[in-house]
């Protein structure tokens, strides 16, 4: 692959260079061949009907697209998402644009993609959902500085490694972002993707790709998989029996005869938010990059890695991850604007007095009807409760608590509460010893809720603010 500062000094080059007007014309057909796709095939091809709250077994993809998730990550603060105004870049067929309304309540949704069909299909999907604050644009990523808004917080899933030069995409993002704003956007991994990119190098020398896929290209694929024996390498890593059933056509244009579609290493995109002055904040699953977790026990691993590990930044620790094992089909990451303001302090160096002043917030992800019902349920049958049964995404492993623990964290699906008032009320629930019977008191009723407390916000099921620390 093209290093990518080369990339930059070739799509700086003047229209003097011989090869500008030839690559400019190709990139132009490229990205028109890719506009008729999604006219074609709008995508995500799901029903004008379709909810994500129906779609999904959990709540991972709305903590995600929740301005609320970044923002304390980055600045350990709870933000208010009403009047703020998000950017769905690349918004397709819309039901990520409603993800983000449902997910950033009061906010204003603004969604811009290449395909008008996609656009139209985009409207009637919010305007369906009784969404009102929302406007969608026909243009390119590139041309969104015309419409001279500025954005708390954009979202451009699943279309940066797509762009002719996605540095310009970036650039053009960070450019339109607020001071205080922030981009998630993703990568294809190049070492994920190896096979993927196998298969479509063979589709591009066999004329699959010459011009838009349509169903003849993806029945021809399907042919020329069948025909194969089964041991053969570029079968069996790249293509199972799901791609041969009816209705997987969509999945096969999005891979297999993905136009335009590019990969990226670690390396290559800390460069890419380097050259384009963002900051790194962290990947949208960044407990599943933990290099840890890769060895048998954490504490006992090779002299190497023990004195190496803490010296390594987060980048380097990202890269040897992506070496050792580079499950994660996508770089997917959270940036923004340099922040000149002191880092937060992690609760985890709060002072007793800070964690006494502190107000704590249930992440509003969290706080539906179904979520409480269940946790009530738990309550009344003495059964532990499951955070991470409703999000999963921020562990590896289940996140639990006891019934009790519950009934204490119960006014928090009311509003936003303070360290105090759970304080009393777990001494209500709870006023001596289970085992020995005797008077809890409110000392030891506050660490025990602190002790709570700290264990969830790891996973930001609950999220914490103090005024000392502020």
């Amino acid at each position: 692959m093209q290093d990518i500062k080369n990339e930059i000094a070739a799509s700086a080059a003047t229209t003097t260079d011989s090869l500008a007007p030839s690559l400019a014309s190709v990139a132009a057909a490229d990205l028109e061949k890719m506009r008729q796709q999604y006219e074609n095939l709008p995508y995500p091809t799901n029903s004008i009907d379709a909810h994500p709250r129906k779609e999904y077994n959990n709540l991972d993809n709305f903590f995600i697209h929740s301005l609320v998730t970044p923002y304390y990550l980055r600045h350990q603060k709870v933000v208010n998402t009403t009047d703020k105004v998000i950017l769905d870049a690349g918004c397709g067929s819309g039901f990520k644009a409603l993800m983000l309304a449902e997910a950033n309540p009061g906010a204003k949704i603004v969604g811009v993609d290449l395909s008008p069909e996609s656009v139209k299909l985009a409207r009637q999907r919010l305007a369906h959902h009784k969404i009102e604050n929302f406007e969608f644009h026909a243009m390119l990523l590139e041309d969104v500085q015309g419409l001279g808004m500025q954005f708390d917080y954009i979202n451009c899933d699943e279309v940066l490694y797509l762009l002719p030069d996605p540095l310009k995409g970036l650039n053009t993002l960070m450019s339109v972002l607020k001071p205080d704003g922030i981009i998630r956007t993703n990568l294809h991994s190049s070492l994920n993707r190896h096979n993927i990119y196998r298969a479509q190098a063979l589709a591009k020398m066999m004329g699959m790709m010459d011009e838009n896929p349509t169903d003849m290209e993806v029945d021809i694929l399907r042919e020329t998989m069948a025909s194969l024996q089964d041991f053969v390498d570029l079968k069996v890593k790249a293509w199972n029996n799901s791609f041969a059933t009816e209705g997987s056509e969509p999945q096969i244009l999005m891979n297999h005869l993905l136009l335009g579609d590019r990969g990226f290493t670690v390396p290559e995109m800390f460069e890419m938010l380097q050259v384009t002055d963002a900051e790194f904040i962290g990947m949208t699953n960044w407990r599943h990059w933990e290099l840890m977790n890769l060895f048998k026990d954490a504490n006992r691993i090779p002299t190497l890695w023990e004195f190496a590990l803490p010296d390594l930044s987060a980048e380097e620790q990202l890269r040897i991850f992506e070496l050792l094992h580079p499950v994660h089909r996508l770089l997917d990451f959270w940036c923004g604007k340099p922040q000149s303001s002191q880092q937060p302090k992690l609760v985890g160096a709060w002072s007793e007095e800070e964690w006494s002043q502190s107000t704590v917030y249930l992440h509003p992800v969290l706080q539906t009807n179904d979520v409480k019902e269940a946790l009530v349920h738990a309550i009344h049958h003495h059964q532990r409760f499951d955070f991470s049964r409703y999000i999963g995404l921020p562990t590896l492993t289940s996140v639990n608590i006891e019934s009790l623990q519950g009934a204490a964290l119960l006014p928090l699906w009311n509003g936003p509460q303070s360290i105090d008032t759970l304080v009393k009320r777990y001494l209500q629930i709870c006023p001596v010893n289970p085992e020995t019977l005797e008077p809890i008191n409110i000392a030891k009723s506050f660490q025990e809720i602190k002790k709570l407390l700290s264990k969830l916000e790891t996973y930001f099921y609950v999220l914490l603010e103090t005024h000392e620390s502020t």
